[in-house]
């Protein structure tokens, strides 16, 4: 028997299409958003620290794990971007926050999503508004150039549409730009622009949308030391003092700058050296 053309196009168009991704296990903890075809992929360990070895940050910790608690237990809450300077514990916080929280008995997800796929957010959006889990949706290390329109996405997360943003979703962010958008590129849009405000303040105003700002500065060389020194307390690493406080300045030395990252980098190098293993 010949197949009607329509429908041997159907099958065809049937075969060449994805299959459905399966259902999201929301017993998990930790989900990675993916497109092509969406789906939430479940994180079965989540790369991260303990709060209580995070040094030198405690305004934005305790603002920020205030913030989590309010949103976890329904309450209302800010969306956070979280900038600054590199390597100073700005994506790490936000893992850890989400840790803390649910320690404290909270059923709180976080949900990973990367820039790249900010213009598939809507659809992200609405699968989670149709669960009754509340979710942390992180964008790690944002920003935008100046002809990037992913910015406008964004807004969809953070003003929510005709819709809303959904109230069981509250967005981290972390950016190594105030702005999101580097300063002289804010210059020069002032400098070319027929009309230079509205130029800049379109993506500018996009900072100014986020309810918390909490900015990273570069550590200071005891917030430095004091770092590693909770990291050997932690992992159980003993070095007498006066090496390692001498070997961690070399180390940095080297580096040409102190953060929390080439604190853990040299803590990683010495535990290595002295053949201890990291906990899990």
């Amino acid at each position: 028997m010949t197949l009607d053309p329509l429908a041997r196009i159907a099958a065809a168009l049937e075969r060449l299409a994805p299959p459905a991704a399966p259902p999201p296990d929301f017993r998990s903890e930790a989900f990675v958003w993916h497109t092509d075809p969406d789906r939430l992929e479940s994180v079965r360990t989540v790369s991260r620290i303990d709060i209580a070895l995070l040094i030198g940050v405690n305004r934005a910790r305790d603002t920020l794990l205030d913030n989590t608690r309010h949103f976890a237990a329904g309450l209302p809450a800010n969306n956070a971007l979280l900038w600054g300077a590199r390597g100073m514990g700005k994506s790490s916080l936000v893992k850890s926050v989400h840790a803390a929280v649910r320690a404290e008995g909270h059923d709180l997800k976080i949900v990973e999503l990367s820039r790249e796929d900010l213009p598939s957010v809507q659809r992200l959006l609405a699968q989670l508004r149709a669960v009754s889990h509340r979710f942390l949706l992180f964008c790690d290390d944002l920003s935008f150039s100046h002809d990037d329109q992913h910015y406008k996405s964004l807004k969809a997360v953070l003003d929510g549409g005709i819709e809303g943003r959904p109230d069981n979703v509250l967005l981290y962010a972390t950016s190594n730009r105030r702005h999101l958008m580097p300063r002289d590129m804010i210059e020069n849009e002032r400098a070319t622009a027929i009309t230079p405000g509205e130029a800049v303040e379109e993506k500018v105003s996009l900072s100014d949308r986020f309810g918390l700002w909490l900015g990273f500065h570069p550590c200071g060389q005891d917030d430095y030391l004091a770092m590693i020194d909770a990291y050997c307390a932690h992992h159980g690493v003993s070095v007498p003092p006066d090496r390692l406080r001498a070997e961690a300045i070399e180390w940095q030395a080297t580096r040409g700058s102190r953060s929390g990252r080439v604190a853990w980098q040299f803590f990683c190098d010495l535990a290595a050296r002295e053949g201890v293993k990291l906990l899990g």
